[in-house]
């Protein structure tokens, strides 16, 4: 009996980090990377975001701002809702609606360092309504993939075992 309850507990922990895992992870810019000159809404086109997804950057020495919709239209700076400059910016989309970006640097958005994501509920297909105060995280280390795919790896082999 104990091996049963060790070998559903192990089963648990599996769906645990698996479910997790299934999020998306977007480069912003992909290769291009978090930079002036590029042009984002090109880069979101084709691809549907959703809660749970996270937005990445390359290393970079500009800024990551929240902004509100009339901030990202008009490329006010020094109004963000949240801003993180450490230089590797992860964000966490927690709730659906757009969500607006802008590099802090003066100038930078004007020269198209800004990025606006419509964010789909997980469960829905259909785009939800615009916010200006969407919930999400700024995180300098994101749990990688890789290390949820080596616990589930080693999970794995512990059913296996017993």
């Amino acid at each position: 009996m104990a091996s049963l309850s060790v070998g559903v507990a192990c089963v648990l922990l599996v769906l645990w980090m698996v479910v997790p895992s299934l999020a998306a992870v977007y480069t912003v810019g992909d290769t291009s990377g978090w930079t002036t000159g590029i042009d984002y809404s090109t880069w979101t086109q084709g691809k549907t975001f959703k809660v749970g997804d996270t937005l990445g950057e390359y290393p970079t020495f500009h800024t990551v701002d929240e902004v509100s919709s009339s901030d990202y239209s008009t490329c006010t700076v020094g109004n963000a809702i949240r801003s993180d400059n450490s230089g590797s910016t992860t964000v966490t989309l927690k709730a659906a609606g757009t969500h607006y970006f802008i590099c802090g640097v003066v100038g930078h958005c004007g020269n198209g360092m800004k990025l606006a994501v419509k964010v789909e509920s997980s469960s829905s297909t259909t785009a939800t309504t615009t916010t200006t105060n969407p919930d999400f995280s700024y995180s300098s280390s994101n749990r990688s993939s890789f290390a949820a795919y080596f616990i589930t790896c080693v999970a794995l082999i512990v059913i296996l075992v017993i």
